[in-house]
């Protein structure tokens, strides 16, 4: 059975494979909805986390929804809190803890607790009128011990139970005939094959319309995790699409996307491009190697540069010579920021065209 080309939502349908830059609080830093739509972005990733607490549920609701908010008509997925589990408190125990009910987060230094279980995480992401929503998972890292992955995998189950159940009342207070958000679950089990396996199968027993690949993609010194991204594509079957969550790096997104991973989201490239590390897509041909380079943009051999960045590349950073994205670069100009953003992400949306061309 072949994957799925095509992701139908409430607000369009997603081409697969896509790459959806991480727009965590509600905007991709120094660029607008209408930047993002015209280099080709066709969907975003929000965090339902970090948006609960700024500006806040109520206030996202009173300015429209996420959509209305940001004035962004396209696909939103929703993450659900899981990653700042990992992020946060299996990183730094003093900043919360984790029960069976699910995470208490402590944060700020006025002793404010932030209460996430299963059930808030749908509550808030239904609110905020999601295409995708993720269930609350216990995101671990792949070198975490085996005892913390046994548990994360009981937990994840769990909470995805509860994550179903409470998205299918909500579901049964909407009209019928309007279209429903799709609900994702995380498979997790770190480094260890049999955990994956169990988490999947569970997670497939309870049934979802697709499945992420849960915990920290990269091992210790930064590696993508070939082997166990491979091995949780095949536990899930081909019909149901796969999210690689975190996974944003232009040649991991090509590897994953070969696995059968169809969705991909990533601070990466919005992040290096506001440090200066642009991509150039040097061959239509991404099968081998050699079709991705790196031009550093504040380095000193570049003062002069009368070229584009990539010669092939529509966006509004390729119509001005690379000297004068060092200089904006220099000066450190709000200019640059959103001028190298956007050729990051029109790199990325020219690569997922070519991984749809692929055989």
């Amino acid at each position: 059975m072949p994957y799925p080309t095509t992701l139908h939502l409430p607000h369009g349908s997603l081409p697969l494979p896509i790459f959806l830059p991480d727009a965590t609080r509600a905007v991709v830093r120094s660029v607008d909805s209408a930047d993002l739509a015209a280099c080709g972005v066709e969907g975003l990733v929000m965090s339902a986390f970090h948006l609960m607490q700024q500006p806040g549920s109520s206030t996202v609701k009173a300015l429209g929804g996420l959509h209305g908010m940001a004035s962004w008509q396209h696909p939103i997925i929703t993450d659900s809190g899981g990653f700042q589990i990992y992020s946060l408190i299996r990183q730094n125990p003093r900043l919360g803890s984790l029960t069976n009910k699910g995470a208490i987060f402590q944060l700020g230094g006025e002793g404010r607790k932030v209460n996430l279980t299963p059930e808030k995480s749908i509550q808030l992401q239904m609110s905020f009128g999601a295409d995708v929503l993720i269930c609350l998972d216990d995101c671990t890292h792949v070198d975490d011990a085996p005892s913390e992955q046994a548990e994360s995998v009981r937990r994840t189950v769990a909470w995805a139970k509860r994550c179903k159940a409470e998205f299918e009342r909500l579901l049964s207070g909407r009209k019928e005939s309007a279209p429903r958000p799709l609900l994702f679950a995380v498979v997790q089990g770190g480094g260890d094959p049999a955990l994956r396996k169990l988490c999947a199968e569970e997670l497939l027993s309870i049934g979802f319309d697709g499945y992420g690949y849960g915990g920290f993609p990269l091992d210790g010194k930064g590696n993508l995790l070939r082997e166990m991204l491979a091995l949780t594509r095949e536990l899930i079957p081909p019909a149901f699409p796969m999210h690689a969550l975190g996974v944003g790096q232009p040649v991991n997104v090509r590897d994953c996307a070969r696995l059968g991973y169809q969705i991909f989201d990533s601070a990466m490239p919005t992040r290096d491009a506001r440090h200066g590390r642009l991509y150039r897509l040097t061959s239509p041909n991404i099968s081998g190697t050699g079709w991705l380079e790196y031009l550093y943009v504040g380095d000193d051999k570049h003062v002069k540069t009368a070229l584009p960045i990539d010669a092939d590349c529509d966006c509004p950073a390729c119509r001005v010579p690379v000297g004068y994205l060092h200089h904006l670069y220099k000066i450190k100009d709000a200019l640059f920021m959103r001028l190298a953003t956007l050729h990051n992400l029109r790199s990325m949306t020219r690569l997922v065209a070519l991984l749809r061309q692929s055989p």
